[in-house]
């Protein structure tokens, strides 16, 4: 399930590991980044922005704070 951040320009980012429509559970260990614990993720933003990909913490979508995430997607952008 996306996790949705909305920065400081009103820009509303709907964030999804890469690839998890692959596995039906949600589970897919497709977006993990070979040999570490992060996983890609792609940051789909409302309006004129670019995509951004980024590569994240194993547990992101629960463990990182709005604002964290939004960092991550500003630094990536």
């Amino acid at each position: 399930m996306p996790r949705e951040v909305t920065d400081g320009n009103g820009t509303t980012w709907s964030c999804v590991e890469a690839y998890a429509g692959l596995d039906p559970e949600g589970k897919s260990e497709a977006a993990r980044v070979e040999g570490t614990d992060r996983f890609r993720v792609i940051a789909t933003p409302t309006g004129g922005a670019q995509t951004v990909e980024m590569e994240l913490p194993a547990g992101w979508s629960d463990n990182l704070s709005d604002d964290e995430l939004v960092q991550h997607i500003e630094k990536s952008a």
